[in-house]
C-alpha cells in the first residue's frame, strides 16, 4: 500500500486572514518556527486563497518599501499548489517537482485547508535518494513559470 500524504503532512497549520498584516505573519512565523503561512478565507470555512512566505514578506513587501501594516493579499503567493490529504507522497513529490515548490498545501475532501507538505517533511520521512531527486528537481532551473511568480 502506497503512503498518503496525511502520513507525512503537517496536520492543522496555523493560518491567517488576507486582510492580516505582514507584520502578524512574520510574528506567526516566529512563533511556529516556520517561513510559510497559509492564507484562508475568514468566513467559516478553512478555504485556502494563498500562502504567505518569509521570501514574499521580504522580496515583495520590505524590497519595493511596503511597511509592516501592509495586508498578506498584497504580498502572498497565488495561485496554490496543492495536494490532496488522501494523495499518495509519490504523486507529493511530484506535484513538489512539476511546480517548482518547496511546500504544498494539503486539502481534505471538501476542499479546506487541512495540512501542508515541506520538503523537510519529505526528508523526514523518505530516503535520502528519494530526498535528493525531490529537492534536485525543485531546485532545477525551468523555463516555465511557476505557481507562485
Amino acid at each position: 500500500m502506497k503512503a498518503k500524504v496525511r502520513s507525512i503532512m503537517c496536520a492543522n497549520p496555523t493560518s491567517c486572514a488576507p486582510d492580516a498584516t505582514i507584520q502578524q505573519a512574520a510574528q506567526l512565523m516566529e512563533q511556529c518556527d516556520c517561513g510559510a503561512i497559509p492564507v484562508v478565507k475568514t468566513d467559516g470555512a478553512r478555504q485556502a486563497v494563498g500562502v504567505i512566505t518569509d521570501r514574499d514578506i521580504a522580496c515583495r513587501a520590505v524590497a519595493r518599501g511596503m511597511g509592516p501594516d501592509t495586508q498578506v493579499r498584497e504580498c502572498m503567493s497565488s495561485p496554490l499548489a496543492t495536494i490532496g490529504v488522501d494523495d499518495s507522497v509519490e504523486e507529493c513529490c511530484q506535484q513538489m517537482e512539476r511546480f517548482k515548490v518547496r511546500r504544498l498545501l494539503v486539502l481534505d475532501e471538501e476542499g479546506e485547508l487541512c495540512g501542508i507538505v515541506s520538503q523537510a517533511d519529505i526528508a523526514l520521512h523518505l530516503s535520502k535518494n528519494k530526498t535528493a531527486e525531490v529537492v534536485r528537481e525543485i531546485s532545477e532551473p525551468s523555463t516555465q513559470s511557476s505557481l507562485t511568480e
